[in-house]
């Protein structure tokens, strides 16, 4: 190697780490102050921030203390020098001093308690200072340092992954959490539901059987959605996606993010402006268009123009490209769902390409369902199928059908099929065979006809897997020249009340 190469890395590394004389960000007498006021009236932790939290002290010794104090207001317990101090064991404490004393201090040096927010700011402020420290030291040291298995785009992708959970979540090396706070966090959410009373837990899908199935669209949940060509996928995750964006459910106007790997966003937005109008989209193409659908195609888009909805039609794009830019977008415009078009076209690691195409799968499938807990937003994912399916007498598809399934089957929460029985019998209509008598065609032929009538219209969503609910079949109806999915009407049943 260059001599002159090696004393530059060599001058970058000395330059920028840290010196010991340097002093992490920190205010132990906000953090005395804190402790202080909580002392002397037990009722201003109610007024602290909700984002403050223990972690956020620079001295351990403020930190147990708060967490005593917190132990026992919780429990209905007063939290002064004489209660906590058997909660504070000097051998824990690994601080020689007289604990009670030094209390007792802190309780009677408080000037004002309505400061005791301030100091919390104050506090959590030195905190988010302190980790932005460390990470901008971590991303020098690898820059510096580089290995061979991670690039730069991946550095980028991890550093701006910390610095979300740091101004979003606040959760840099949070480590585990004690069973009394995911105790309280598993309880409330028993309790929204059953406030609820039966409504949707998540976000309408605007498919009344799917909501009842899966109760709409949840949180941290990974959907992948599968099937084979033609069967309408895209479709149907599009009309997801978009009444999910029109669904009054969404909070402060949060947007729907779908990347489209296959498909130009223009493609999409077509497909979408033939849903909503009830235009042929074989029409819109072709701009074989009267003045009245003209017209009426104005004014659908009008209607949408505003609604929450962002395609991304980046080809080959990666998962940390994707964590990137769902991260900046629920920033900037906040995010209520994810959809990917499709898995299989998302770009892998070199490190798993060399591994083969089933451990690179794996490796996305679960960056997917990482990203989905780390926002806190359904991810519904698309999938292919295998060829095995046409090989079969009955088509519909099973999990087994998954292309490179084990690691799909394996990371998503809910795994679903869409299903056309129409797509399959057109491809299978009844020829005379040699030797075949005309009467006995045409009893097989009216017998093929009358199951294609049935299956007219029709589809089926094949929910296969679901991990905290039940599996079972939904059926819709499918309207392929607006490409459009909706619920199902028959002539003896009306579709089910939208919840």
């Amino acid at each position: 190697m260059d001599k002159s190469l090696t004393k530059d890395f060599s001058d970058l590394d000395t330059e920028h780490s840290l010196k010991s004389s340097d002093k992490m960000p920190q205010n132990i007498e906000a953090e005395q102050s804190l402790i202080g006021s909580v002392l002397f009236d037990n009722k201003v932790l109610e007024d602290l921030p909700t984002n403050f939290a223990t972690r956020h002290f620079f001295d351990p010794l403020h930190a147990s203390i708060f967490d005593a104090c917190i132990f026992l207001i919780d429990n209905g317990r007063l939290a002064d020098p004489l209660t906590l101090k058997s909660y504070l064991k000097q051998d824990d404490l690994q601080r020689d001093i007289d604990i009670e004393k030094y209390l007792s201090e802190l309780r009677e040096g408080v000037v004002s308690l309505s400061k005791a927010k301030f100091y919390a700011e104050e506090i959590r402020n030195c905190y988010v200072r302190r980790s932005l420290i460390r990470i901008g030291d971590e991303l020098i040291n690898k820059s510096v340092n580089p290995t061979l298995d991670v690039t730069p785009d991946q550095e980028i992708s991890n550093t701006e992954e910390q610095l979300y959970n740091l101004a979003e979540k606040d959760q840099i090396n949070s480590g585990p959490l004690d069973f009394k706070s995911v105790l309280a966090s598993a309880t409330n959410q028993i309790n929204e539901a059953y406030n609820r009373k039966g409504k949707l837990s998540g976000i309408d899908t605007g498919f009344s059987g799917l909501n009842r199935q899966l109760g709409g669209l949840n949180k941290s949940d990974l959907l992948v959605l599968a099937g084979r060509p033609a069967m309408g996928k895209t479709a149907l995750a599009t009309n997801i996606g978009f009444n999910a964006a029109k669904s009054s459910k969404l909070e402060k106007n949060e947007s729907i993010l779908i990347f489209s790997l296959e498909m130009s966003a223009e493609q999409l937005a077509q497909r979408i402006l033939a849903e909503q109008s009830t235009i042929d989209s074989h029409k819109l193409r072709s701009g074989d268009l009267n003045e009245t659908e003209f017209s009426k195609l104005v004014s659908t888009q009008n209607d949408i123009l505003n609604l929450p909805f962002f395609i991304d039609d980046t080809p080959a794009i990666s998962v940390g490209q994707i964590a990137s830019r769902a991260r900046r977008l629920k920033r900037t415009h906040g995010l209520s769902v994810i959809i990917i078009d499709y898995i299989q076209l998302i770009q892998g690691s070199k490190a798993s390409e060399a591994q083969g195409r089933v451990q690179e799968v794996s490796n996305i499938t679960r960056g997917l369902k990482s990203l989905a807990k780390e926002l806190n937003v359904p991810i519904l994912a698309l999938s292919q199928l295998s060829r095995a399916v046409e090989q079969r007498e009955d088509k519909r598809p099973i999990l087994a059908d998954l292309r490179e399934s084990g690691s799909i089957e394996q990371d998503a929460d809910v795994v679903m099929f869409v299903y056309r029985e129409e797509y399959y019998l057109d491809k299978s209509e009844p020829t005379q065979r040699d030797n075949e008598n005309q009467e006995s065609f045409n009893e097989r032929f009216l017998k093929w006809q009358d199951r294609r009538n049935m299956a007219e219209g029709k589809a089926e969503i094949i929910i296969s897997k679901q991990r905290h609910g039940p599996t079972g079949i939904v059926q819709v109806q499918f309207e392929a020249k607006f490409t459009r999915f909706m619920d199902l009407v028959q002539d003896d049943r009306l579709p089910d009340q939208i919840y």
